[in-house]
């Protein structure tokens, strides 16, 4: 005989520390408490979680752990599921399935559990015919390519996405091919017949070629609308991007290690005059706003 639903308890990957690495000190607890959501938080049982970059190195800075992060932590932000419990005033309802961004902490997200959390901007409808499994990609990934591009650009511009066969440059490439972007990116060897393959019309493969030199090569013919940096180690692209964007263009960084020497690079973009050796173009940085009309939008895509 089955017991009450939701349960009194839960399996939940946890850890408590991360030296050697968060993937070692992970261990299944088979008897968590379940979370307790806020008044606008959906409560879910999830069906899948993606793994991302950000799910685990924040939590391996030395000293994060011990300040910033509740423990026992869960890793886990990307998820699909199913709402148990629907948030105050949210038009999902309990069953519908869902996907999106879990936990209110982008350090431990909870999604590598049972049921977790969801807060209503940063969960959506999985419309008809889309695996819940392909949806648990999005909310972290898919998002960053989104609001990295689609807000910065328009049908015919020229862009270019650095770091390609990535899990951020995967969704670029083809969200920005989908409002109607000429698409350069790089990649390594292996990639380059994947990366033309989901619509990028140039490649520049970065293990035979300076990735510069060719952008200065390009732009002679004309420069780029627009500039997405996925992979964030190579400052010289931020700090010549106005010899290959245009003027009124902007160069996002998504990518960068949590180290102190990107931390120095980052505080050099924003206070260094481009005559003090900061950069002479428009160079911001990125973090993903929760949007739910962001999330439908590529789960229509998705669909498509």
């Amino acid at each position: 005989m089955s017991g009450p639903f939701p349960p009194t308890a839960m399996r939940s990957w946890q850890y408590s520390r991360t030296a050697g690495g968060l993937e070692k000190n992970l261990t299944l607890n088979p008897s968590a408490p379940l979370p307790t959501p806020k008044p606008d938080q959906h409560l879910v049982q999830v069906i899948a979680a993606a793994l991302n970059p950000v799910d685990y190195k924040p939590a391996e800075v030395p000293g994060l752990i011990r300040f910033a992060i509740s423990k026992p932590a869960t890793p886990g932000i990307d998820f699909a599921g199913t709402i148990v419990r629907p948030a105050n005033d949210s038009p999902l309802k309990a069953g519908q399935l869902v996907f999106g961004a879990s936990g209110a902490t982008p350090v431990a997200g909870g999604a590598l559990r049972d049921f977790s959390v969801s807060g209503l901007k940063s969960t959506a409808a999985i419309p008809e015919g889309v695996d819940p499994i392909d949806a648990a990609t999005v909310g972290v990934a898919g998002l960053t390519a989104y609001q990295s591009i689609v807000p910065h650009v328009k049908h015919g511009d020229k862009i270019f996405i650095n770091g390609g066969s990535g899990g951020t440059g995967v969704f670029g490439i083809q969200i920005a091919k989908a409002v109607g972007c000429h698409v350069t990116t790089t990649c390594s060897t292996p990639n380059v017949d994947f990366c033309k393959e989901i619509g990028a019309d140039e490649v520049v493969d970065y293990k035979k070629e300076k990735v510069l030199d060719v952008l200065l090569l390009k732009a002679k013919e004309r420069r780029y609308d627009h500039v997405v940096d996925n992979v964030g180690s190579d400052e010289e692209l931020a700090l010549r991007c106005h010899e290959f964007m245009r003027s009124d263009g902007a160069m996002v960084i998504v990518g960068g290690e949590p180290s102190l020497k990107a931390i120095t690079q980052i505080m050099k973009r924003k206070l260094l005059p481009g005559f003090l050796g900061g950069p002479k173009g428009n160079v911001v940085g990125f973090w993903p706003d929760q949007k739910p009309e962001d999330l439908q939008q590529i789960a229509e895509w998705m669909k498509e």
